[in-house]
């Protein structure tokens, strides 16, 4: 088993490629499908860090789905610091330069299979890349001239969604924003902004996985993670494409969060998250400044290392995040699926389509998510059969 370590100032970069192995072990593998690079973004300034053109992958719809588009944001964290920043251009998974960039394979919600993908799986699929650390939010001008980065990511956004309307989205009778992790919050706050480019005829929804990242207390009854989204949001420039009506009322790092930028997105959005999320366990509640001894290390990696004290911490820990969830359960035009899987970014696991410990209500998360997107239902479910985390 893959044990991961928490250091505070690599957080996001250390942690994404353990996370992402361990999910990709778990990907029903579907089609590969090549990656395009839009070289005419650079003279916009729409450019990852180190300064290279934005890039996606394609695998076009067929059937009665050519005139639908879904749009997945890649995950991969965030980076806070300029050394974090510069570590990350160089990485070789690509989150800091398409000239880095794999090709990713197509999976659970991007799947062209109908058995595991019902709803979306001949529609036109997209894999938006992320390569700027700042969930599409940031935007400065200014280069930094030492390190050669730069912080465009909203601009990147922008580019990228102008190309796909360039190639037929423009002409979407349905369309949906999904992302996984950074890719979810990056779904959360440019829901709105999507919503954006096109008509009002056009049924637009967003669905994030994973992305919901709570503003709570961690084991040392702190906040510290707020004080990594404060350097997040300052370095990047992120606050002028934060919710205009948070950013107002409280300071934009707080705005990074759900739970406060939700309420001000009017775009239909419907959650997809765990109230057990591994990422959030390992690098909200103990994270190495809230945990410095490592005595929550055995129980985050093993569940059936954990103490009774330690699985209460896990239980209040999924109490605080429900908390965080009711300004979903609030709206009538938001959904949700939270189950207690003990795990991080389902929509591209086995989970989306077929694990019956995942579902609720006898509803898949596939069959969840279509429901609500179609208006067939109005799916707000939360597990309450489990209280516990678990494997799925």
């Amino acid at each position: 088993m893959v044990k991961l370590k928490a250091v505070s100032e690599r957080l996001s970069l250390k942690f994404i490629f353990v996370v992402c192995v361990m999910v990709y072990l778990h990907i029903e593998r579907s089609e590969e499908v090549g990656i395009t690079i839009i070289e005419s973004a650079v003279a916009k300034g729409a450019v990852c860090l180190d300064g290279s053109p934005p890039a996606y992958q394609l695998d076009k719809g067929f059937g009665d789905g050519v005139n639908n588009w879904l749009v997945h944001i890649q995950g991969g964290g965030w980076c806070h610091s300029i050394e974090d920043c510069v570590y990350r251009k160089t990485m070789n998974n690509g989150l800091g330069s398409s000239k880095l960039m794999p090709e990713l394979y197509f999976s659970g919600i991007l799947s062209n299979k109908q058995d595991q993908n019902p709803n979306f799986y001949n529609w036109n699929r997209v894999y938006m890349r992320y390569c700027d650390g700042s969930s599409f939010t940031g935007d400065v001008e200014q280069v930094d001239p030492a390190n050669n980065l730069y912080f465009r990511g909203a601009r990147v956004f922008t580019a990228i969604v102008e190309e796909l309307m360039g190639i037929g989205m423009k002409d979407a009778q349905n369309a949906l924003l999904s992302g996984c992790s950074a890719g979810g919050l990056a779904a959360i706050l440019n829901c709105d902004k999507f919503r954006g480019f096109f008509p009002l005829s056009t049924r637009v929804k967003c669905v994030p996985d994973a992305g919901y990242f709570v503003h709570v207390k961690d084991l040392s009854g702190d906040y510290k993670f707020e004080q990594y989204y404060d350097k997040v949001v300052t370095l990047h420039g992120s606050a002028k494409n934060l919710p205009s009506g948070c950013t107002s009322n409280m300071k934009p790092s707080l705005c990074f969060y759900p739970q406060f930028a939700m309420p001000y997105i009017k775009t239909p959005v419907f959650v997809v998250n765990s109230a057990y999320d591994t990422w959030q366990v390992f690098y909200i509640l103990s994270s190495y400044e809230a945990d410095p001894n490592g005595e929550f290390t055995k129980c985050k990696n093993d569940l059936t290392q954990c103490s009774a004290s330690q699985l209460k911490r896990l239980q209040d820990f999924r109490s605080d995040f429900l908390g965080a969830i009711s300004v979903v359960t609030n709206s009538s035009n938001k959904g949700m699926f939270i189950n207690t899987c003990y795990t991080h970014c389902e929509t591209d696991q086995t989970i989306w389509f077929e694990k019956p410990t995942s579902k609720l209500e006898d509803k898949t998360m596939a069959e969840g998510v279509g429901d609500w997107f179609y208006d067939r239902n109005e799916f707000q479910k939360i597990d309450t059969e489990h209280i516990d985390p678990h494997y799925c």
